[in-house]
């Protein structure tokens, strides 16, 4: 059975799987006396995202760069498009060591760690550039080693991308018209927050279920990064794609505590070198492909909105400041703004 071919499982049954998976790849076809001594050590990697995704590339990368670093001592099996649920519910399953490692945005993370979700404020970081050196530096740094406590490992930021927003029938160029709309947003506090600041309906559902949503109306629009949106085919059932750039989505590669307590220190320090390899990976599939996945979303037809007053939103967004402020503390939010790419 190969992870693929998951996909006509229930969430429950997926999980029932995942939990033999690797130990039946690993001991599949070896002499019983064999086992102990040629058996890898195989750890479990799940996915929101499809494999093309930018976090889905960086989670490629580490799987190679682990069994470059370990001369196959060790395997990483990627589960990719959310065959074990989404992402708030697949963090929570790494908190009880039922998986071992996922690449998440703060729909995980910062459901944990709520904190975190701090990166997740709309219009927080002027650029993409000034995001990375914020999450490169200190801020970020100490952000990782504060997911310790609750009982995860954060081995390195990756990416998910800048969001832009979908809709089904209103170009979206301003806040005006945002107003009223029923969007999809992630399991995000600040997401939600900052949304219905700007005057859109906002609601949290996990990425598994967003298409179905999207198909039967029950929402007008969504929001997602650019290979998100073409990968899970939102094209089909949105008409706008409005590059509003809203927010620039940071996501956690986190390992279990479990899992990362029974590697020895050789093992562990492969696993950041190789982190930090699918850190970039993910970078470099953004930087790469932004503007071609604009382009192949309107061949597919949809129409690109790109005369998006930035400006106005993000002047819009300053409602919700003294929120942000009261959960995440104005120091932080300052120190974040004043970060220099």
């Amino acid at each position: 059975m190969s992870a693929a071919s998951l996909g006509g499982l229930s969430v429950i049954d997926r999980r029932h799987v995942l939990a033999g998976f690797g130990a039946a790849l690993a001991t599949s076809g070896l002499p019983i006396r064999s086992r102990a001594e040629a058996r890898p050590k195989v750890l479990r990697l799940v996915l929101t995202n499809g494999l093309a995704s930018q976090t889905g590339q960086g989670a490629s990368v580490f799987a190679e760069r682990i069994a470059t670093l370990s001369g196959g001592r060790m395997r990483i099996e990627i589960f990719p498009s959310g065959v074990a649920g989404g992402e708030l519910e697949t963090t929570q399953d790494l908190a009880k060591g039922a998986l071992d490692l996922t690449i998440t945005s703060s729909a995980g993370y910062g459901a944990v760690a709520p904190k975190l979700g701090v990166f997740d404020i709309p219009f927080l970081f002027r650029d993409v550039a000034q995001a990375r050196a914020v999450l490169d530096g200190p801020i970020g740094q100490k952000a990782l080693a504060d997911l310790e406590s609750t009982g995860l490992v954060g081995l390195a930021w990756s990416e998910n991308g800048l969001r832009h927003l979908t809709t089904t029938a209103v170009p979206v160029r301003t806040p005006k018209d945002l107003v009223g709309l029923k969007i999809r947003v992630p399991q995000s506090d600040a997401m939600i927050t900052g949304f219905r600041a700007l005057g859109a309906d906002a609601r949290p559902l996990p990425f598994p279920d967003v298409y179905g949503a999207l198909s039967a109306g029950e929402f007008q629009g969504q929001e997602n990064p650019l290979g998100n949106i073409a990968a899970a085919n939102f094209d089909r059932v949105q008409r706008y794609l409005c590059l509003t750039g809203h927010i620039y989505s940071a996501a956690m590669l986190i390992m279990s505590r479990p899992a990362y307590d029974a590697l020895s220190e050789q093992e562990r320090t492969m696993l950041r070198t190789a982190a930090r390899a699918a850190t970039l990976a993910a970078r470099e599939t953004g930087d790469r492909t932004e503007a071609s996945l604009t382009a192949e979303l309107g061949k597919r037809g949809m129409t690109v909105i790109t005369d998006v007053d930035r400006t106005a939103f993000a002047a819009a967004a300053h409602a919700a400041n003294p929120q942000f402020e009261a959960q995440y503390g104005k120091p932080l939010l300052d120190a974040v703004r004043a970060v220099r790419s």
